[in-house]
Formats: structure tokens, C-alpha cells, sequence
């Protein structure tokens, strides 16, 4: 690996760990939804001297003086976002989506406003106000929920939901909804209600950016996202919003919610965001949502039920009751043949997080490797054999070589 031997000679442990997790991406099929391998030119990005810059404020009104160099790399990661998503705003400097969603907050919100998200068991995400995070802390939070018989969303229920509470914000999107989002539904609630909207397009925005899901700019007035996962950048966060709303976001992300940006992981974004571009993205998006469906299919060929029967984005999620089974026990079961993926509750879900009664899936990493519909069959196949055979060690074994086999094509980061 580039660097690795300097590093190892100031501190042998750390480069062991990476080395180990270089050697655990190549030789596991990565399933998280929420993960990805961005390009070597990213990673480059990301560890070099940018890292060292403090650049408390905005490209040309700074705290510090030397910003000149930093300033044009947010300058070009906040063009380029803007001009990805066709959006009239953009702030790239949110450590994390956590931080992107704060962020809306402190500037749409007042504390005890209320705000109507997705319940987390249905999909949403933690920062949508549940009751651990600083969003169900500070702030009125009421949640909807899915159609139990579709297990997708029912606007006549959340439209219900929105009158009775009078949220001053309806957040869209989540972490683990396997269908395209009607986002003019939800502009339709927001305005009966009063109400502003933000999407949350952290797992999606890859796909929106590659015009294969819906897009939620043209009626939101707040879009926070992830830069990572289906995007395929640097971890981090990043906020869309409408004009008007502008300067008084940019003042809630600094100093609002955080001190001095990561100018090095503002610079990757920068990449990142040229990369998604290209018209080679589009086809990448594309690919990601074929892999997702074939792999839905062959799984349900093989009698796995899944939540809401299908997907239309990069991941899908296993309903393990029929089976029998808790996605904590199939997590560590796939994990010990070299498949790794998450235990996440399903819609109406009685088992508690650190159990749960579903398993997520996801294609965005095995997309960057390469990999086609053909091998979602294989890795449907696989993930069967798991789950009907738990307990069964010739069946592991067995699984194991097939996994070693699958990812000798479809080799990763060969430079590094």
C-alpha cells in the first residue's frame, strides 16, 4: 500500500489494522447498503497535506489567514453539488449526514417545534427524532409509519398523522426503505399542513444523481445527504436548500453545530462529486438497481421473503420470521462465510435493534467491484444455502470456497 511502510515505522499496530482491512474488503462480498469503495483518486484525495488547514468559515470570509489553495477546493465542491443535483444552494462541509440533519434543524427549527419523520422500525433514520438522538431531544417528534399489508408508504396515513400534529418540518427518506419515494406526495402534505420539507437522500443520492430514483430537489426545501454510500465518495454530509434559506444555513452548520471544516475530506467530495458527473456514473447507478432487483428475485426464487416484495434502490430487506430466524444470529452466520451485511428490524418489528427479525442487503459495493446480475444469482444462492443450513459447518465450508472463488474475478483496489 502506498504509505503503509512509513507509517509502519512510526506505528507498526495502526498499519497491521489496515492492513487487515484491506485484506477483509478483498476478500469478503460486501453487502452493508450504507458502505462503498470510492476511487483511488478519492482516497488519494483524502489523506493529503489539505488535512492540515484550519478554515473556520466560508470560501473568502475565513477565521484564518492561508486559505487561499482550500478556499478553491470548496469553491469547486460546492459548483460541482450544486450543479449535480441542480440545486440553488449548496453547503459541503457537514462531517456527517448526522451533522447535515442537525444543521436543518437548528436553522428551520425552534426547540418544542414539531417535526414528523419516519418511524426508525419502518425505515427512518435515528436523526429523525427518536428519542436517543438530539432531534427527539429538542424538538416535538411525531412519526409515520407503513401500510402493514404493503409495507410501503401510505400518504392517506401520513397526511392523517401531519393534520393532527402540525409538524413545522416533514423529513422524507430513511436507512433501510427498499421503494423509490413519491416526493410530490409529500410536498402535497407539507403544504396542507404548512409545513416545510426535507428529504433525507443519504442512501439514495448516488442513484438520484444517476437519474434512477426520484428526485427530491425540485420539491424540498431542504436536502441533506451522505456523501459516501451510493455516491461513492469520502465519508461525509452535505446540504441542498433553496436560496432563501441560504445564509441562515450556512450560519447553523458554522458555528452553528461545527468548528473547522475537514478541507482534505471537502476536497475528495470535490472529486467524488466530478466523478458522479459522468456519464459512466449514470451507468453505474443504473447497474446498481439492476443488481438490487436481481438479487431480490433470485432470493425470492429461493422462497426468502421480502419486505414489501421487492426494491426499486440499491437495497433490499429480508423478513428472516418465516425462517425462524433473528438477523443477529444470520449476520455473524453470513459474516463467518465471508459475507458481510447488517441486522436491521423490520416493518413492525417486535424484536429489539440488537436482535431484529430482517437482515439488510445492499449492491452499491459489489457494483463497484464489477459484478452483474449473474452474480447476484451466485450471492442469492449463497446467502440461501446460509440461512436454510444454519448450524451445518460442511455447508459453511462449502459457501466459503464459492465466496473465494466469486471475488478472484472481481479483484479490488489491485494498486493499493
Amino acid at each position: 500500500m502506498s504509505g503503509i511502510d512509513e507509517i509502519a515505522k512510526v506505528d507498526p499496530e495502526i498499519a497491521q489494522v489496515i492492513r487487515d482491512e484491506l485484506y477483509r474488503l478483498r476478500h469478503k462480498i460486501e453487502l452493508i447498503a450504507s458502505e462503498n469503495f470510492p476511487s483511488r483518486a478519492v482516497l488519494e484525495t483524502a489523506g493529503t497535506v489539505l488535512t492540515n488547514k484550519y478554515a473556520e468559515g466560508y470560501p473568502g470570509h475565513r477565521w484564518y489567514g492561508g486559505c487561499e489553495f482550500v478556499d478553491v477546493a470548496e469553491e469547486l465542491a460546492v459548483a460541482r453539488a450544486k450543479s449535480l443535483f441542480e440545486a440553488e444552494h449548496a453547503n459541503v462541509q457537514p462531517h456527517a449526514g448526522a451533522q447535515a440533519n442537525t444543521a436543518v434543524y437548528f436553522c428551520a427549527l425552534q426547540p418544542g417545534d414539531a417535526i414528523l419523520g419516519m418511524e426508525k422500525t419502518a425505515g427512518g433514520h435515528l436523526t429523525h427524532g427518536t428519542a436517543a438522538n438530539i432531534s427527539g431531544a429538542l424538538y416535538d417528534a411525531h412519526f409515520y409509519s407503513l401500510n402493514r399489508e404493503t409495507e410501503m408508504l401510505d400518504f392517506g396515513e401520513i397526511a392523517e398523522v401531519a393534520r393532527n400534529c402540525r409538524p413545522k418540518l416533514i423529513i422524507a427518506g430513511g436507512s433501510s426503505y427498499p421503494r423509490d419515494i413519491d416526493f410530490a406526495a409529500f410536498r402535497a402534505v407539507a403544504d396542507e399542513v404548512g409545513a416545510m420539507l426535507m428529504v433525507d437522500m443519504a442512501h439514495f443520492a448516488g442513484l438520484v444523481a444517476g437519474k434512477v430514483h426520484t428526485d427530491p430537489v425540485p420539491y424540498a426545501e431542504f436536502v441533506t445527504t451522505t456523501t459516501h454510500k451510493t455516491l461513492r465518495g469520502p465519508r461525509g454530509g452535505m446540504i441542498l436548500c433553496r436560496e432563501r434559506f441560504a445564509q441562515s444555513l450556512d450560519h447553523a452548520v458554522f458555528p452553528g453545530v461545527q468548528g473547522g471544516p475537514l478541507m482534505h475530506i471537502i476536497a475528495a467530495k470535490a472529486v467524488a462529486l466530478k466523478e458522479a458527473s459522468q456519464p459512466e456514473f449514470a451507468a453505474y447507478a443504473s447497474q446498481i438497481v439492476k443488481n438490487s432487483r436481481a438479487l431480490a428475485a433470485a432470493l425470492q426464487e429461493r422462497d426468502l421473503r421480502l419486505v414489501s416484495g421487492g426494491t426499486d434502490t440499491h437495497l433490499l430487506l429480508v423478513d428472516l420470521r418465516p425462517l425462524g430466524l433473528t438477523g443477529d444470529n444470520v449476520e455473524e452466520a453470513l459474516d463467518a462465510v465471508k459475507i458481510t451485511a447488517n441486522k436491521n428490524n423490520i416493518p413492525f418489528d417486535d424484536k429489539p435493534p440488537a436482535i431484529t427479525s430482517g437482515i439488510r442487503l445492499g449492491t452499491p459495493a459489489v457494483t463497484t467491484r464489477g459484478m452483474r446480475e449473474a452474480e447476484m444469482v451466485e450471492i442469492a444462492d449463497l446467502i440461501a444455502l446460509v440461512v436454510k443450513n444454519m448450524g451445518s459447518q460442511e455447508v459453511m465450508r462449502r459457501v466459503r470456497e464459492r465466496v473465494e472463488e466469486l471475488l478472484a474475478g472481481f479483484p479490488l483496489y489491485p494498486d493499493l
